[in-house]
């Protein structure tokens, strides 16, 4: 079955709720799409939001590529030759994963609608559920336990606390929540790169009586001697976001000693599931658990996400709640939330239905 026509555009997703992390605030989102239409009638479509800051690529280079001759002489091939495609895509656009992931996502999801199946089936499904965290940006304590109580009422069971300004406040953050939930919610943190490793050895020693489930990228890229400096049981709750960017860095970081016990793979910084599961492969083996994150996506790369979590069996964790403070979106389908636990909805391809108008 041959791609009879391909279409990319640029939307603004605007958040209902700006956060603010380490570094700066979010108030809004653009994501770039790619829509790629089968002879049958058939049609994939693909999304991504890279975040220029990590992977220098912002959505509007990405959707110049994604109009180029090279993507847009994808017309005419074959969908069954659908990774030879992702390969070729690799080779004009490396080290451009915003790219990369549009056009992975929309061949995956055009191929398995045509072969009849869900991604995750494709690939072969190991896991059928897992609760997802929802994220509390950098604010006070009365704000986050307001924020937190509406994710209570709402079900959600795992927090993602974002910190990395102030060790101590961000430990009275903390702390306040065990105070008014107990163990109601599982807490894990991300630090975005904001700690030295004398401020992080300050607040694993602050945060001990916590139980904090794990932390994310505390200290700068390119510091991961400095991490192996802490003990053994320290670095295995510490996972690599920003400094694992590909299947390259993840061999890197797979060495003995490993500084990180974690990998967190979000399609935006490898891109798309191919990228992914290049990554998950190199992490199996070294014994490492994966953690499946993202930016604020469409529900489409979330799906994507989801799909090859759910395909590896040394899958963890999951922190795909990206889509879910959006004031628009081009899709609805694709996950099952249910209770903060999420599931795909068994359809063939992405499982998800482009909205008409």
């Amino acid at each position: 079955m041959k791609i009879a026509a391909i279409k990319a555009w640029l939307q603004d997703l605007t958040l209902l709720r700006p956060y603010t992390i380490a570094s700066r605030e979010i108030t809004g989102v653009e994501n770039v799409f790619l829509e790629i239409t089968l002879q049958d009638g058939t049609t994939g479509i693909g999304a991504a939001n890279p975040a220029p800051e990590v992977v220098g690529e912002t959505p509007e280079q990405s959707l110049a590529n994604l109009q180029s001759a090279v993507v847009q002489g994808f017309v005419g091939r074959d969908i069954r030759h659908f990774r030879q495609l992702i390969d070729e895509a690799g080779q004009a656009f490396p080290h451009l994963p915003g790219t990369l992931a549009a056009v992975d996502i929309a061949l995956h999801d055009a191929f398995c609608k045509w072969l009849g199946v869900p991604v995750v089936a494709f690939y072969g499904q190991k896991i059928k559920s897992l609760p997802t965290s929802i994220t509390i940006g950098i604010k006070g304590v009365a704000e986050t336990l307001e924020e937190a109580a509406e994710y209570h009422e709402r079900g959600f069971r795992v927090l993602k606390v974002k910190t990395g300004m102030d060790v101590e406040t961000d430990v009275e953050r903390l702390a306040k929540l065990r105070e008014v939930y107990a163990d109601h919610f599982t807490i894990r943190v991300d630090a975005n790169l904001g700690y030295s490793l004398d401020e992080l050895r300050i607040f694993f020693k602050k945060a001990a009586p916590l139980n904090i489930e794990l932390v994310e990228q505390p200290l700068p890229v390119g510091a991961e001697n400095q991490l192996l400096t802490l003990p053994t049981d320290q670095r295995r709750l510490l996972a690599a976001d920003e400094s694992l960017k590909d299947a390259a860095a993840a061999l890197q970081l797979a060495g003995q000693p490993l500084p990180y016990g974690i990998f967190n793979i979000k399609l935006m910084k490898c891109g798309g599931i191919a990228g992914a599961l290049d990554i998950a492969n190199i992490a199996k083996p070294a014994g490492i658990s994966l953690f499946w994150g993202c930016n604020d996506e469409s529900i489409i790369s979330i799906t994507a996400a989801l799909h090859a979590a759910f395909a590896c069996p040394h899958t963890r964790y999951i922190d795909l709640d990206g889509s879910l403070d959006l004031a628009v979106d081009v899709v609805s389908g694709g996950f099952i939330l249910e209770n903060g636990v999420m599931r795909t909805n068994g359809l063939p391809g992405l499982g998800v239905t482009r909205w008409l108008h």
